[in-house]
């Protein structure tokens, strides 16, 4: 089997393994209500409801850390960054620098393909007032163990919010012997070499609906990181070419 295939294969298995999870009675009780108590736009619609799995490329040289699926957006599609104003800005940013299909996330059939990235979370159901409990973050980081270990291309890594940031130097320290983070700290647009055989971190806002409105988190502040990191990845490229 070819290295492509068994990457997948295990993708695919995690998947089901997290749609599977009851870990933390609070979360799912959480989404089975909310797929219940629709939303008027979206009455029509068979909610997800379920834990997410990754999404994205298996070849993926960037891995996209956000916090939690969206109530109305990856609870509902089943997908990450998928049918909310959030997704609509992330996926716009990776359709722009190259690493989507299509500039809009609507559904698990509109078609979108991502190639180099890969969309992921630290939590896998959405928390009650996208705030998960420290628990609950601890329950769901085997799943992103499991994700870095079979992403062997993954070249950067962008988190998004504080929370994901934490979450993820967390999981570094915690399972990978990350020691070199000690200088790390949340800030948009910040950039962290871990140093070999790490990934390299840039940081972000997340592009909350809160964050996007109020311009904490303006549209150039966010195209311009997917800029960088395309300029980056391209320049890897070169190098390992010549």
């Amino acid at each position: 089997m070819e290295i492509d295939d068994i990457q997948t294969s295990n993708l695919d298995a995690l998947a089901l393994e997290v749609t599977k999870c009851e870990k933390c009675p609070r979360l799912r009780e959480y989404c089975a209500l909310i797929g219940t108590k629709k939303r008027k736009a979206f009455l029509n619609w068979e909610y997800w409801k379920k834990p997410l799995p990754g999404f994205g490329d298996p070849k993926a040289k960037l891995l996209v850390v956000g916090l939690a699926p969206a109530a109305n957006g990856g609870t509902r599609t089943g997908r990450f960054f998928c049918g909310d104003s959030s997704g609509d800005w992330l996926i716009r940013a990776l359709y722009k620098t190259g690493f989507a299909n299509q500039p809009t996330s609507t559904s698990i059939e509109d078609g979108l393909v991502l190639t180099g990235a890969y969309l992921t979370a630290i939590v896998r159901c959405a928390p009650p007032e996208n705030k998960p409990a420290k628990d609950e973050i601890t329950n769901c980081m085997p799943y992103l163990e499991e994700e870095l270990r079979i992403l062997r291309d993954v070249k950067i890594v962008l988190v998004l919010g504080q929370v994901a940031f934490r979450g993820f130097i967390d999981t570094l320290r915690g399972e990978f012997g990350l020691h070199s983070s000690s200088e790390a700290r949340f800030r948009h647009g910040a950039i962290y070499d871990l140093g070999k055989g790490f990934p390299k971190l840039y940081v972000s806002y997340h592009p909350s609906r809160r964050n996007t409105q109020t311009k904490m988190l303006t549209w150039p502040m966010w195209i311009r990181t997917f800029q960088k990191i395309r300029h980056e990845l391209m320049q890897a490229t070169h190098n390992e070419e010549t």
